[in-house]
């Protein structure tokens, strides 16, 4: 394998053919869209489809509530609402995720505060979080990246001990399960995205689940949603006690995410029987360190995302990337560009145009090495794409081009 020539150099290319491909969109959405027009309504309150849209995931997801939110940015909003992150808090999460998890803290004049993760599972860790609490943690916003579940158990102990809040990011972990729990139902918030680029898409959208099971906390977290607004029954309560955004899902996203929850199930088997054929075939290769999945832990797979050990290649990560892309297989040089507190936001501590506030509230490390492991995983990491529709022999091809690869440049 070492001197097969890559196809970089002029060699053959291990994919010759098409990825797989399949429909996402069918007769099912069809029919609950025309269904949803001819309520002559759109509006969530008065129309089914939404009620209906979250009836099913509470079955599936056994919660009592949950509430439905017009994207899975405004989700995470809605429940750092619910919880009482207000001005002066302190919000922990993680520096790899995408800017919809941190906007939501910034929104309610909150700081997010970042901890380091785990260099193999790539997710927040109990121990990296203790380190950040301080007199003003409020929350800590876990995300499980990728559909990989972070390790629970001890981050639900470290909230208890300090009382902090817990509001889990499952955008990318849909039946996420960590020991038989699904993710989004530990913490005291979960939240979901239905935007284009996740397991389920209406378009865009999401939903909170409401943990507690208690009235009181589903009524708050649903108001919260609609501008502050109680409504319950054909009682609508607009007495404002603070403010709100307005993150309401339409019933044409109800109607779409109906059917498309009956594909979940589906959807996400295909995908970790991919992620799981793939870490099986990538273990053991010099230069290459398989994604790591939480003990306990069984990973929907939006993506599959592998870190190279460069003191074993002799290439960079860019040529690794160049490489596997003339070899036939689609990847990207790391997950998101830089860290999150790299980003001109925190590093010029303006959440606000021409202002500094909230940042000018204390002191807040965001300087480059503050989180070495999360900097290091997007260093060295190679994505590669996931598709439930790709077809067995996608996977194969993927596993041998990065064998290809990886034997090429083996020191």
């Amino acid at each position: 394998m070492s001197h097969t020539r890559l196809a970089l150099h002029g060699g053959e290319s291990v994919k010759k053919t098409a990825f797989e491909t399949g429909k996402r969109f069918g007769l099912e959405e069809a029919r609950e869209l025309l269904e949803a027009l001819e309520q002559n309504t759109l509006f969530y309150h008065f129309g089914g489809k939404v009620k209906k849209f979250l009836a099913v995931f509470n079955d599936m997801y056994q919660v009592r509530y949950s509430v439905a939110t017009s994207s899975g940015t405004a989700a995470l909003h809605v429940a750092l609402g619910a919880a009482g992150v207000t001005a002066g808090d302190e919000v922990i999460t993680s520096p790899i995720t995408d800017q919809g998890t941190v906007i939501g803290i910034l929104y309610q004049n909150a700081v997010p505060v970042f901890a380091d993760l785990d260099p193999h599972s790539y997710n927040m860790t109990a121990e990296n979080i203790e380190k950040k609490i301080t007199a003003k943690t409020k929350a800590i916003l876990v995300v499980h990246l990728a559909g990989n579940p972070c390790d629970m158990d001890p981050i639900m102990e470290l909230a208890r001990k300090h009382n902090l809040k817990v509001i889990e990011d499952c955008a990318q972990s849909y039946l996420t399960t960590y020991k038989g729990r699904l993710t989004g139902t530990i913490g005291h918030y979960g939240c979901f995205s239905t935007n284009d680029f996740k397991h389920i898409s209406t378009g865009d959208g999401g939903i909170v689940t409401v943990n507690s099971g208690d009235e009181a906390d589903y009524f708050t977290t649903h108001a919260f949603a609609d501008k502050n607004y109680h409504r319950h029954g054909n009682s609508v309560m607009k007495d404002l006690e603070y403010l709100a955004p307005n993150y309401r899902m339409t019933e044409l996203q109800g109607a779409v995410g109906i059917a498309q929850l009956q594909k979940l199930e589906w959807i996400c088997t295909r995908r970790n029987e991919f992620g799981e054929r793939l870490n099986e075939g990538l273990t053991g290769l010099k230069g290459i360190i398989p994604m790591k999945i939480t003990d306990g832990g069984w990973c929907s797979y939006w993506f599959y995302m592998l870190t190279l050990n460069l003191d074993e290649l002799s290439c960079t990560r860019a040529e690794f990337s160049d490489a596997l892309t003339a070899e036939g297989i689609p990847n990207q040089a790391g997950y998101i560009p830089k860290v999150l507190y790299a980003q001109s936001l925190f590093q010029e501590r303006q959440a606000y145009k021409n202002s500094h506030y909230p940042f000018d509230q204390g002191t807040y490390d965001y300087s480059p090495g503050s989180c070495p492991n999360a900097e290091q995983i997007l260093n060295t990491a190679i994505r590669l794409n996931l598709n439930e529709f790709y077809s067995n022999q996608d996977i194969e091809e993927m596993i041998i081009a990065v064998k290809k690869v990886a034997a090429y440049y083996a020191r």
